[in-house]
This record gives structure tokens, C-alpha cells and sequence, in this order.
């Protein structure tokens, strides 16, 4: 068969595939045109998941006749004025959207510019008025163009695309349902929403939860109250202001606290000069970041700004372009990492706040019947209940009176003009594994063992970075024998080990000899901490490099240290723990992702009783 050349159209429809995939694609680039024709307000509206219409209406620049005629032509833009691919400074660039959605629906095309007038003198054509003449329209139908004629409309633009693919029905067959892709949609909405908070926008259709956004300020404030209405207030309850720069790259936006988490990656917001992107450098980056402190299988919450001169980043690298290239992407990765990590450090002991969903668990349901309710000892129509048996006192009661009345009432040596700190004093311990203390707000319940596993964590981190850890030599060497795949392991690791105060060596067959271990973990039993540092070593193929993997090594000594449930501790070990996790980075979170602490108000407290 000899070569050909394609039909224009067949060109056109294949582009298609690659660029308008589904409905929230075809929004997503015409919402991108609206953009960069400079509109304050957009209208979106759907039916059917945008299968049977899309209709996008703004107030940007518009377009005359002749503008009209040549954008729906293959490779045909404005938003290129020098030729140049190394300086994009718009969203679209390209020049294929338009025809790709032309080649496979039927596409109308209303716009008027805004300085669009007539002149007295200019004869009208039949049944057309001076308004309807300042604008037009044009349309294409799977390819076929219209002549452009007249239309009345705004100042503005207005693009309807009906019949999504009915050109290449096998395409049909790939879309999902119709509330999948209205979800799509509005996924694609939200994502633009948030990164021009100064365009007010609408979305509106069937299986949509729509919106209608009006225009902010374009500072920070106005970007909090955007962010707001599409995430929730209660992600900007736990979430934290991030603002760094480094070397002509700046970063903003607002991060989760790590104790609040999410089961899917969906509320992660990364933009790159305003063009909303998923890329796996800065997700990448993200994870990195959160590695230390969040739950394994949970993702963060962002919403992020990356701004930087656009020549040290390429847009021309992906279809939909939802990813980018950037010139010195260590430089891009390492300030998301470190400004991320200083940001949450900066929250210290703050964790995140649901006291509603606490609050449901504690709370009696008043219609339950009674034989509903566990632990009353009362059963309808049944025999009379025994004679209630007299309880033990609560563990904090057990050391006689004098100590219960020093853990709930005032400390002797507590003045009354004493600052409160933030998490308060300690009044008891409840069942040798929760502290309870009482602040300004109300009550703080903090898990002993959770805690004191990030101090002793943070601490030996810091031992690492200023220049190692203190190592205590065993007096008489441990022989650990172990199956043979960890005791590799150990042995395979033993100069990195050593550098963390663990220094082990062969010691033929299965068995390895430990001769001096960290001088924090001097008392623990040397043949488990051997037996769990290999198994954490065997984790090694998820990390991100070295210093994950020492640290990831660091969580195991740590959990070791630390303080065990069940160890019943003084006042002043309390109280010492309480300041200790006052000044020590992310002790909100243990090092594997898990509050430290929970914190019940004044106001939780009387709604717990019935008083508000």
C-alpha cells in the first residue's frame, strides 16, 4: 500500500484521543482559553457528565470574525507571540484543542470582543439589530465548518460542546458512567478554582455537586477563603501557612498537620505558575516530606503555589499537560522538602482537632432501651440484679487520698499568676498508659508510650546530625542468633549501624555479635533489638535514601526506649514529658503516624453533659 497523506479531519480526531480523552478534559481546556483571555467570571455547566453537553460561558476578551475562522484550525493559537516553546507564560499554547473538539462533537463557537461596536453608517444584514451584529458565531460538526455568521451575545465568549464523541463512537465505549464523569468534572473545576482565586466561577449540572465562587483578593486572605469553600473548613482548622524561597523559587500555600490524613491522594493541590499540574516530582517530594509523621497508607492534604521564571521549567512534556519539566529539580525537590518540614515543625506539639467525631463516641443515644446499653446491670422482664459489687478504685486513686487530691487539685507549688502552658499540667495517669492534664481550653489526654517515642526519636536524630550517637559498650558481648537472611542483613549494614551507635559483627554460622549499643538503649535486651533492627532493614527497599534509611532504623532503637504502657510515672515525670513535647518538632504525631494527644475543650466538655 503506498503512503499517504491523512484526511484532515482523521488528523484531527486522532489528536483527539491524545488531548479531549473524556469530558473533564475538554473543560479543562476550554476553561484554560477562558483563563487565558483574561475573563473575571466562568460559567460551566454540564448534563450528562458532559457526554451530552458542555457550555462554558465567560466575559475574557472575545474574539472578531476573522479570530473566530482560524481558531478552529489545527495548530492556530494566540498565546505564542514570539514562536517561543522555552517562555510559556499561558495555560494553552498549542493550538489543538479547538479542532480536536470540532473533529469529534459539534462545536459551537459565540464570542464578541469587548471593545466590539458598528458604525451608524454600516448598512445591517436583513433581521439583524446593532447588538446581535457586534457579535459572532461559528460552528463545526464532526469536522464540517460553518460559515461565520452573526450572533447576539455579550461582551465574552461562549463555547457549547454537544455530543461528545459521537464522530468516534468507539470512544463512547471507553467513558465511564455519567456521575463518574460529572466527578471528573468537578474534580478539573476545583483544581482551576483554586489556582485563580481573582475569577469568580460557576459549575452547574446533573450528578454534580456544584458551586458558585465569587472573585477574591488576590492575597492571602482571599486565597484562605477560596480554599475554604472547595476543601472544607476543616482542613483549614488543621492546616498550616507555608511560605520559603530559595535560589529565584518560591513556594506557598497551606499543608495538613500530619495527624490529619486523608485515605486517597485526591485532596493534593500542587500548581506550577498557576497551571495546575499532577506531577510525580513534587508528589514525590510530598511523601518525602511527610515521611517522618504520617500514617503508612494515608496522604496529606496541600494546596501549593511553585512559582519560578518560565524558562527553568518545560510545559511541552505531557498531552494534558499535567506535568512539567523543571531545570534543576533537585533544587525544586529539596525546598519542598525542607520548607515543608520546617512548617510542621513550627506546630510543635499540634495536633489536629475533631472533637465532633470524639464527641459522637462518648455521647449516650437517650433512645437506646436500657438492656441496649452495656454494663448497667439491667435486664427487662428478667429477674431482680444482683447487689452491685463493689469496684476497685481507678489506678490514680490507689496511692490513698494525699495523691488524689495532689493529681486533681492545685499543685502547692503552682502560683496563681503561673502562665499555663500549652498542654498544661498533669493531674493523673490513667491506666498506667494516658496522661491527663488540664490546660487554659479545657483537657489534654496524652498517650505516654506515643509520646515519649517521638522525643526519644527526635532526640537521637539530633545526636545523628551533630555528630553521632553516644555508644555504651556491652561488658560482656551478646550472641544473637538469627535465620540466616538477617543475619546478612545485619552484617551488610554494619558500618551504617555503627554510625547510628550500633556496632555488631559475624560471629560464624547464624549468630552475630553485638558489643556496644546506643547509650539511650544500654538496659533494652540486646537479642531483640538485634531480631527488630533486621527486620527494619528488611524494610529498606520502600525508602527514599540514606538518611530515610538510617532514620527508619533511628524508629526502631526509639520504640524501644520508650516508655511503655503500663509504667506508672510521678507527677513530675508527667509534667516533664508534657514540656519536653512542648519544645520538640512534631511531637503531635508518634513515628508512625498516630496522635500523641487529644484535647477536649471547655465547650466539648459541657456539650458531653448536656450543658450546651
Amino acid at each position: 500500500m503506498p503512503v499517504r497523506r491523512l484526511d484532515p479531519v482523521l488528523i484531527d480526531q486522532i489528536a483527539a484521543g491524545e488531548v479531549i480523552e473524556r469530558p473533564a478534559a475538554a473543560v479543562k481546556e476550554l476553561v484554560e482559553n477562558a483563563i487565558d483571555a483574561g475573563a473575571r467570571r466562568i460559567d460551566v455547566v454540564v448534563e450528562k457528565g458532559g457526554r451530552r453537553l458542555i457550555r462554558i460561558t465567560d466575559d475574557g476578551s472575545g474574539m472578531g470574525p476573522e479570530d473566530l475562522a482560524l481558531a478552529i484550525e489545527r495548530h492556530a493559537t494566540s498565546k505564542l507571540p514570539e514562536g517561543r516553546l522555552d517562555s510559556i507564560r499561558t495555560l494553552g499554547f498549542r493550538g489543538e484543542a479547538l479542532p480536536s473538539i470540532g473533529a469529534v462533537a459539534r462545536l459551537t463557537i459565540s464570542s464578541r470582543p469587548r471593545a466590539a461596536t458598528r458604525s451608524a453608517e454600516e448598512p445591517l444584514p436583513e433581521g439583524i439589530g446593532q447588538r446581535e451584529a457586534a457579535g459572532h458565531r461559528i460552528r463545526v460538526d464532526a469536522g464540517r465548518v460553518e460559515p461565520v455568521r452573526p450572533a447576539a451575545i455579550a461582551p465574552g465568549t461562549r463555547v457549547e460542546v454537544e455530543d461528545l464523541f459521537h464522530a468516534t463512537p468507539a470512544r463512547l465505549k471507553f467513558l465511564k458512567g455519567d456521575r463518574a464523569e460529572a466527578m471528573a468534572v468537578s474534580q478539573v473545576m476545583r483544581r482551576l478554582a483554586l489556582a485563580r482565586a481573582d475569577i469568580a466561577f460557576s459549575l452547574a449540572g446533573d450528578h454534580i455537586a456544584g458551586f458558585d465562587l465569587a472573585a477574591q483578593t488576590a492575597d492571602n486572605a482571599g486565597l484562605a477563603r477560596r480554599v475554604e469553600a472547595l476543601i472544607g473548613t476543616e482542613f483549614m482548622e488543621n492546616a498550616t501557612r507555608l511560605e520559603a524561597s530559595h535560589d529565584q523559587i518560591g513556594v506557598s500555600g497551606f499543608i495538613s498537620l500530619p495527624t490529619y490524613h486523608r485515605a486517597t491522594a485526591e485532596a493534593q493541590y500542587f500548581f506550577v505558575n498557576g497551571r495546575p499540574v499532577r506531577d510525580r516530582l513534587l508528589l514525590g517530594a510530598l511523601r518525602a516530606a511527610y515521611a517522618d509523621t504520617i500514617v503508612s497508607g494515608r496522604h496529606s492534604s496541600v494546596v501549593l503555589f511553585l512559582g519560578l521564571d518560565p524558562e527553568r521549567v518545560d510545559v511541552n512534556v505531557h498531552p494534558g499537560k499535567l506535568e512539567v519539566r523543571f531545570r534543576d529539580s533537585e533544587s525544586v525537590r529539596n525546598l519542598l522538602v525542607r520548607s515543608i518540614r520546617d512548617a510542621l515543625a513550627g506546630e510543635g506539639h499540634r495536633a489536629a482537632s475533631r472533637p465532633s467525631a470524639l464527641l459522637e463516641r462518648f455521647r449516650v443515644n437517650e433512645r437506646a432501651p436500657m438492656a441496649a446499653l452495656p454494663g448497667l446491670g439491667y435486664r427487662p422482664h428478667a429477674d431482680p440484679p444482683p447487689a452491685p459489687v463493689e469496684a476497685p478504685p481507678p489506678v490514680w486513686l490507689r496511692g490513698g487520698m494525699a495523691e488524689a487530691q495532689q493529681a486533681f487539685g492545685a499543685k502547692a507549688d503552682e502560683p496563681e499568676t503561673l502562665a499555663i502552658p500549652p498542654l498544661g499540667f498533669a493531674r493523673a495517669q490513667i491506666g498506667e498508659t494516658y496522661i491527663l492534664a488540664e490546660n487554659a481550653e479545657g483537657l489534654v489526654i496524652i498517650d505516654q508510650h506515643a509520646a515519649h517515642e517521638r522525643l526519644v526519636y527526635e532526640r537521637l536524630k539530633r545526636a545523628r546530625a551533630e555528630g553521632g550517637i553516644m555508644r555504651q559498650m556491652l561488658l560482656i558481648p551478646a550472641v544473637v542468633t538469627l535465620d540466616p537472611a538477617a543475619r546478612d542483613r545485619l552484617a551488610a549494614a554494619a558500618d551504617l549501624l555503627e554510625t547510628l551507635g550500633l556496632v555488631v559483627e559475624g560471629f560464624g554460622g547464624d549468630a552475630i555479635l553485638i558489643r556496644e549499643v546506643p547509650a539511650a538503649l544500654a538496659h533494652v535486651d540486646a537479642g531483640k533489638l538485634a531480631r527488630e533492627t533486621a527486620d527494619t532493614l528488611a524494610e529498606w527497599g520502600g525508602c527514599e535514601g540514606l538518611e530515610a534509611r538510617l532514620d527508619l532504623v533511628l524508629k526502631s532503637f526509639a520504640c524501644h526506649h520508650s516508655i511503655r504502657a503500663g509504667r506508672k510515672l510521678r507527677l513530675e515525670e508527667m509534667d516533664a514529658l508534657l514540656r519536653e513535647m512542648e519544645a520538640t518538632p512534631a511531637s503531635a504525631q508518634c513515628n508512625h503516624g498516630r496522635p500523641t494527644s487529644v484535647r477536649l475543650s471547655a465547650t466539648d466538655l459541657e456539650r458531653l453533659f448536656g450543658r450546651r
